[in-house]
């Protein structure tokens, strides 16, 4: 790899590192806000937040689908092209958006019903909820544009964007919840209105960007091609993580609460290392349309290198703040020792989640999608769920749970190590 292209995964990655630390910076504020609430009140935010990334799923492909989709454009020099994914798949995310509120209020009782342990947890959920997903079209309009823009290597447009929104919200989240008295309910407003805003500036960006706006169905369906693997492997995901809320529910309040701090610090940190699996996905394929296949394989192995950097940095963060951490999001002395029970599990993952994010973008940059959904599935289904219905049967607690998780990284891991190592993600040209 070339010093210039060392240079662009440096930079997509510091951009992408700061669009994705907005909004779980805003959802560890919203977290530590509420928690200050009461027990109840955390539980019935871990609930709502779980079931608000189940109806994510089904838009997951406009912002990945779209960055691989518009970087073999770039790639290719057809700048236009590049460009027009990120209107059809802002179209897609609207129609879908809407839907998903639809669907999300006529069910919010059931599901809501489903997963908490307790009456209490179950009526601070669905009221979390049923204004949280009034949010939906916004969220899925904010992960197309940053989609095409990470395509075409915008680095500068979604950092402002998405910082000033959830900054915003940030903001207004501690000032509805306490002096506004609207309690758990004025974090979800505030959720609600940050997504609002942040899609009304991306739609301003592609508006600027490109004159043709008009929705075009044949450049949709092949959109959907795409998005129906990155969304069976996205729901493999949500199984996974709803069975692990649904078991800690069950587990007891406290626990809950904890997993909850867990689950908010695990998605954080998540996010914040898939920053390098964004650059890979734009970089891989604009090579990869460029017919660069060498080039693509040199990324893959820099980029799993820095990943692995990058999770063994935050493990060490963590273990260093094994004791104060958990404190700054709860005052529950019982709420703290839950946490210190899943803190092992949570710090030793982290070096091999790093590589794991980092091969994810690249197999989706090339296109591999299916394969990332097969591999997905099995350690969704195969490792993660087992391990959690297994601590709720013979009572092993969050170790159980979180050792589940832990599972699941390594599966994934096995995979895609070999994987990339073969040729067959290797696919060069611009597809329809």
């Amino acid at each position: 790899m070339t010093a210039p292209a060392t240079r662009s995964l440096l930079a997509l990655a510091a951009s992408a590192f700061v669009v994705l630390a907005a909004e779980p910076l805003y959802l560890l504020v919203d977290t530590a806000v509420v928690g200050h609430l009461a027990s109840r009140a955390l539980a019935g935010l871990g609930v709502g937040a779980a079931l608000m990334g189940l109806l994510t799923v089904v838009g997951t492909f406009v912002e990945y689908g779209t960055t691989s989709r518009a970087a073999r454009w770039y790639g290719a020099g057809r700048l236009d092209a590049a460009v027009g994914e990120g209107v059809q798949a802002t179209w897609l995310a609207a129609g879908i958006g809407l839907v998903v509120v639809a669907v999300g209020e006529v069910l919010a009782g059931p599901l809501t019903s489903a997963l908490a342990g307790s009456a209490s947890t179950q009526h601070a959920a669905e009221s979390w909820f049923r204004i949280a997903v009034l949010g939906m079209p916004g969220v899925l309009v904010v992960l197309a544009g940053n989609g095409w823009m990470r395509g075409v290597q915008r680095t500068r447009e979604p950092v402002w964007i998405v910082v000033a929104a959830n900054a915003a919200s940030a903001v207004l989240c501690p000032l509805l919840v306490f002096p506004a008295g609207l309690g758990l309910e004025g974090s979800a407003v505030a959720n609600v209105a940050a997504q609002i805003v942040g899609a009304a500036l991306f739609v301003r960006a592609l508006r600027r960007a490109t004159s043709d706006l008009r929705p075009d169905r044949s450049v949709m369906r092949s959109q959907l091609v795409v998005g129906r693997d990155l969304m069976l492997r996205s729901a493999a995901f949500q199984v996974a993580f709803l069975t692990a809320a649904g078991v800690a529910s069950r587990m007891g309040t406290a626990q809950i609460a904890a997993h909850q701090i867990g689950l908010q610090l695990w998605e954080f940190t998540a996010l914040l290392l898939d920053s390098f699996a964004i650059a890979a996905q734009s970089l891989v394929g604009a090579a990869l349309g460029a017919a660069e296949a060498s080039a693509a394989r040199t990324l893959a192995r820099r980029v799993a290198t820095w990943g692995l950097y990058a999770g063994v940095g935050f493990g060490a963060l963590y273990a260093a703040g094994w004791v104060v951490v958990p404190r700054l999001f709860t005052s529950s002395a019982a709420v703290q020792h839950q946490a210190s029970v899943l803190w092992p599990w949570f710090v030793a993952m982290l070096p091999a989640a790093g590589v794991v994010f980092a091969l994810d973008g690249v197999l989706i940059g090339a296109g591999d999608v299916r394969f990332l959904r097969t591999i997905t599935v099995v350690g969704a289904v195969g490792a993660f769920a087992p391990l959690n219905l297994a601590a709720l049967h013979w009572h092993w607690g969050l170790t159980g749970v979180w050792a589940g998780l832990t599972a699941f990284v390594v599966v994934r891991l096995v995979g895609m190590v070999w994987r990339t190592r073969g040729s067959a993600w290797v696919v060069t040209g611009v597809g329809s």
